[in-house]
């Protein structure tokens, strides 16, 4: 399925947008190593849905603008994008840093949202359950621990970035560094606000998550009225690319 790419003008700041597909809107919202290409798993889903892959504002090639401090910022930049776009009865998925993102926006105002999938978010501190710490990990290290089956983390490792993506890279962790240094990757008041959330809420996560382990799934469930579960088995953090087939299926019967 082609995706074309464009440029959006949001409130005086670029961003770029990969969009394929038609059906339903899905917007997907990406973590914090960007969305510099069309995965895999975007172009199963863009045979049922209008699927827009956004870069969020500091990242890849979409503007850093001055205003950018904090993940609050962003959330109220996405709802400017929804406003703009004047998309209606989205279908809102994030992961990881994304997904964090898009607990964010829906606590704000889920109005335009018909209902939401995080995939392993960030966002929250659950005492007594040790996390993985991305910053002090190694380059390698930060690919190995995305990932279960390794033979995937090989493949990665064995491809040398080019001078571009070297750039990228570099944006995209500043700015993470911007929006989840301190408090380490996570939002102090989050999770007294999750209730707030009205719309039908999916959890997606790997069991071998080396970053945040599965157990944080059940908190957000906790704290999320009638969220449901979904734990893909042999994977890691990123179950839209380690198995895009089974993730993409889960968020098909999440919608039926």
């Amino acid at each position: 399925m082609a995706f074309c790419e464009e440029i959006c003008n949001i409130r005086g700041s670029r961003i770029t947008l990969k969009r394929g597909g038609s059906g339903r809107k899905l917007l997907f919202l990406h973590g914090a190593n960007g969305a510099s290409g069309v995965r895999p798993f975007m172009e199963d889903l863009a045979r049922d849905f209008d699927v827009l892959v956004p870069e969020h504002p500091g990242f890849g090639g979409s503007d850093e603008p001055e205003w950018l401090d904090n993940i609050h910022d962003v959330a109220y930049f996405y709802l400017d994008f929804l406003e703009q776009l004047n998309l209606r009865d989205v279908f809102l998925v994030g992961a990881s840093l994304g997904g964090w993102l898009a607990l964010e926006i829906a606590i704000r105002d889920a109005s335009r949202l018909s209902r939401l999938s995080a995939v392993g978010p960030l966002g929250i501190h659950v005492p007594g359950i040790k996390r993985g710490d991305m910053f002090l990990w190694s380059p390698e290290e930060r690919v190995r621990n995305l990932f279960h089956d390794q033979k995937l983390a090989d493949r990665m490792l064995a491809q040398p970035p080019t001078a571009e993506q070297i750039e990228i890279e570099v944006k995209n962790s500043y700015t993470v560094a911007r929006l989840a240094w301190e408090p380490r990757m996570f939002d102090p008041h989050l999770a007294k606000w999750l209730h707030r959330i009205k719309v039908p809420t999916q959890i997606i996560w790997g069991d071998s998550d080396r970053i945040l382990p599965a157990a944080y799934a059940a908190e957000f469930a906790r704290l999320i009225p009638g969220a449901r579960v979904d734990i893909v088995g042999q994977c890691g953090h990123t179950p839209h690319n380690e198995k895009p087939q089974e993730f993409a299926r889960l968020l098909r019967e999440f919608c039926r």
